[in-house]
C-alpha cells in the first residue's frame, strides 16, 4: 500500500510538473515581461515611449485675445492658437501636432521632451481646447502657454508663448 501510495504520488508530481512546466513557463514569461515593462515604465517612462519628433519648422503657439502687461479681471478668458502644427487630443500621436498647456507662474517654457507636470499652476487642455476661463488673485502673473505631443512632453522654447498679466481686484 506504501508503495503504491509513493508511486501515486510520484506519478502525480511528474504529471503536474511536466505539464504546469509548459504552460507556466509561457505564462510566467508574460507575466514577468508585463511586470519588468510596468517596472521600468514606473521608473524610466521613456523606454517604450515614441522618441519625441521635433516641432515643424514655423509653427507657433500664441494668445489670441491676451498682450504682454494687459490688465484684466478674474475671472478672465484665455484664448490659445496656433499656426503651422495641428491640434489633437492627449494620447494621440501623430504627427506635427499637440495640445495647449497654460503655465502660471512657472517661467518661460519646459524644456523640450519633458513632460509637463499636471497640478494647479500647470493646466491641462488635453481635449484640443483652444480657450480656458482662469481664475487668479489680484497682482501680476506670468503666464506661459507651452505645447505638448499627445504624452504630454514639452515641444520647448519653440512652441511657448509668455505673457504678463495684472489682475486687478
Amino acid at each position: 500500500m506504501r508503495k503504491f501510495y509513493f508511486v501515486t504520488v510520484v506519478l502525480l508530481i511528474t504529471i503536474v510538473a511536466c505539464n504546469s512546466g509548459t504552460q507556466n513557463s509561457a505564462t510566467s514569461d508574460t507575466s514577468a515581461t508585463a511586470t519588468d515593462t510596468m517596472s521600468a515604465m514606473s521608473t524610466d517612462t521613456t523606454t517604450a515611449a515614441p522618441a519625441m519628433e521635433a516641432a515643424p519648422a514655423g509653427a507657433k503657439v500664441f494668445f489670441k485675445n491676451l498682450k504682454d502687461g494687459q490688465t484684466v479681471t478674474s475671472p478672465f478668458k484665455v484664448e490659445m492658437g496656433v499656426s503651422d502644427i495641428g491640434l489633437d487630443t492627449a494620447g494621440s500621436m501623430a504627427a506635427n501636432t499637440g495640445h495647449h498647456h497654460l503655465l502660471i507662474d512657472e517661467g518661460d517654457s519646459i524644456p523640450m521632451g519633458t513632460v509637463i507636470p499636471k497640478d494647479s499652476t500647470h493646466l491641462h487642455f488635453g481635449k484640443a481646447q483652444t480657450e480656458a476661463t482662469v481664475t487668479l488673485s489680484p497682482g501680476k502673473h506670468k503666464l506661459t502657454l507651452q505645447l505638448a505631443d499627445g504624452l504630454h512632453r514639452s515641444y520647448g522654447s519653440q512652441l511657448s508663448a509668455t505673457v504678463t498679466v495684472n489682475v486687478k481686484k
